[in-house]
């Protein structure tokens, strides 16, 4: 029973599992493995306020990792990153038209799911689509997409880093571009290490700031009139936390523990978010515009890999 209600036998297992997210013993793949298990075993008993409170948890979580992290280690790692991020952003955009136009999907699922590989998954979807007026069913094909992929990758990337020898350098910067969402990065790369952790972090959100100039360039492609484009306020709150942590020592106490308490937070929202995934969310997407996710993922992936090992050190 909670504040005087009954759970019932679901309800019990979804908080056993969410509690165990708190211990010392779950770490990001565990917690989005176990999430991913209740929902697809006994289903989500709390679908609506899993979805709610995701997204805030995330951003929260991603504000308290920037008192762990130096600014002067994200700027070289930001500077570094800048020529991939270009790069890859753009190519995969190309690339995502391309394909869409040869496997034959609509023009709007097609660069939703670009945007949302080239840049930060879900985030990147949430504010194209509405700038392309896209439908329901677009959201949630594209979603969908990157969703499933974005599972995948946390749980296969850490394993394919150490089988590579790849140092926490080249691993943070490798998932921070090959990763769609910024959940899935942070989980992989703080199962990596600290290091890798911190470059992640940083590329990635810098990446997340090409939202705004992708989304205007959508508008002008798609002739959108009156286009409204969200910034991204949570990524300012980590730069203001990397800040203060790095230039007020008398903070850096405070600011290790709420890094810390930001790690739990980032773990139980890997756990909600294999939650949301469910067999209904897989049979929404459909064959090609999944295709087209993997296809661009893999292309990503892999070249962006062969370029860090070859030229970071």
């Amino acid at each position: 029973m909670v504040l005087g209600y009954p759970l019932t036998p679901q309800q019990v297992l979804f908080w056993v599992g969410l509690i165990f997210c708190l211990t010392p013993w779950s770490s990001p793949p565990v917690a989005l493995g176990l999430g991913l298990s209740v929902t697809l075993l006994i289903g989500n008993p709390f679908a609506t306020q899993t979805h709610k409170y995701t997204s805030k948890l995330l951003q929260y979580s991603v504000v308290g990792l920037g008192f762990g992290i130096d600014a002067s280690t994200a700027a070289q790692a930001g500077r570094q990153g800048f020529a991939f991020t270009v790069a890859t952003i753009l190519g995969t955009l190309v690339l995502g038209y391309g394909m869409g136009r040869w496997l034959g999907i609509e023009r709007k699922t097609a660069h939703l799911i670009s945007c949302g590989t080239a840049i930060c998954g879900g985030s990147a979807i949430a504010a194209v689509g509405p700038v392309i007026q896209a439908e329901k069913s677009q959201f949630s094909v594209a979603l969908g997409t990157v969703f499933v992929l974005n599972s995948v990758a946390l749980l296969v990337f850490p394993a394919l880093g150490h089988a590579l020898q790849m140092t926490q350098y080249q691993f943070g910067l490798w998932c921070a571009i090959a990763i769609h969402d910024t959940s899935s990065v942070v989980g992989a790369a703080s199962h990596y290490g600290d290091q890798a952790l911190q470059v992640a972090t940083t590329v990635k959100l810098s990446r997340a700031l090409w939202i705004i100039p992708v989304a205007l360039g959508t508008a002008f492609l798609f002739k959108t009139p009156g286009t409204k484009v969200k910034l991204p306020y949570f990524i300012l709150g980590f730069i203001g936390a990397m800040l203060l942590t790095t230039y007020v020592p008398a903070l850096r106490g405070a600011g290790a523990i709420a890094a810390q308490i930001a790690k739990v937070g980032l773990t139980l929202t890997l756990f909600l978010i294999g939650a949301g995934l469910s067999m209904e969310v897989v049979r929404k997407v459909g064959i090609r515009p999944f295709g087209l996710g993997v296809l661009l993922w893999l292309v990503i992936s892999a070249t962006s890999l062969w370029v860090i090992l070859h030229t970071v050190a």
